[in-house]
């Protein structure tokens, strides 16, 4: 069930946060038991200001080692902590370790949900492509690749598969979720210092998706495979092995696009359309 933004008469009042942070040390965004994960130490922060336990939705569930510049989160707090945003986020800023910093804090508007408002996700990869020498600083959000890469190739394999697709096949599995994506962008380019970079954006991406479609990309730029090569393994629908999946540590959360305020309902009942015939389908056996 999808809760709609709180209003004032009910004691709480919601925050639209953007957040960015180093993954390295944590075991990805959701909380887990005995684990050092971002929401856990975000919450615990927004706990101890408000003296209220305090629950965040994030837009996007990244995995342990991911980065994030542009991440966002909702939280409800308490009416009387809604009136200054800004000071909200130097407190929290203050509480939190260095690895981690509330970019902005603003007044959510009605209907606002940080996961099922938002119609794209934006993210980067690099990679340090033949073998060069990693600088100790970038070790953070670069990957490293032993040969050379084809950023023409990869382009025009990448491009094959923008538009909606079941992308099962750049999946892995997780119980009750759909594999059916609108793929918006998946653009590579190489940067004044040489480094190979992936702009990727969805509405939405599955579990290991994005390192998975790397990882394939990849294996196109080095020569290993043809450019059709994804575009027939997407046909195939058949899971790709978990060799494909790019460490973490190259993939940072860039943005997260929402629609104008005045739509976010619409937004919000079409998120749930969605899942409704999502569910639908399912259980009459067609996905």
């Amino acid at each position: 069930m999808i809760e709609p933004a709180l209003n004032p008469e009910s004691g709480f009042f919601r925050f639209k946060v953007q957040v960015a942070y180093d993954g390295s040390k944590y075991f990805g965004w959701g909380k887990q038991p005995d684990q050092i994960t971002l929401q856990g130490t975000i919450e615990e922060a927004i706990t101890r200001f408000i003296r209220t336990p305090a629950q965040t939705v994030v837009a996007g569930r990244t995995d342990a080692g991911v980065h994030a510049t542009g991440q966002v989160f909702h939280v409800d707090v308490p009416q009387e902590f809604s009136d200054d945003p800004e000071h909200f986020t130097y407190r929290i800023n203050q509480m939190l370790p260095d690895d981690i910093r509330i970019i902005s804090t603003q007044k959510a508007a009605v209907n606002f949900d940080a996961r099922y408002s938002a119609i794209a996700r934006h993210y980067r990869y690099k990679i340090l492509d033949n073998n060069q020498l990693l600088m100790p600083l970038q070790r953070y959000d670069v990957a490293t690749w032993f040969r050379a890469l084809d950023i023409d190739l990869m382009n025009q394999a990448s491009s094959a598969l923008l538009g909606k697709h079941d992308f099962v096949t750049f999946c892995r599995y997780r119980e009750g979720a759909t594999s059916i994506r609108t793929l918006l962008e998946f653009a590579w380019h190489r940067d004044q210092d040489g480094i190979v970079v992936c702009d990727i954006a969805a509405d939405g991406f599955g579990w290991n998706m994005v390192r998975n479609l790397v990882g394939a990309a990849v294996c196109v730029g080095e020569g290993r495979f043809p450019k059709e090569w994804m575009t027939e393994i997407l046909a195939g629908k058949e899971r790709v092995a978990d060799s494909y999946v790019f460490p973490a540590q190259g993939l940072t959360l860039t943005q997260v696009d929402y629609p104008a305020d005045d739509q976010l309902l619409d937004r919000l009942l079409a998120y749930q359309e969605g899942l409704k015939n999502q569910a639908e389908s399912v259980s009459s056996g067609l996905e």
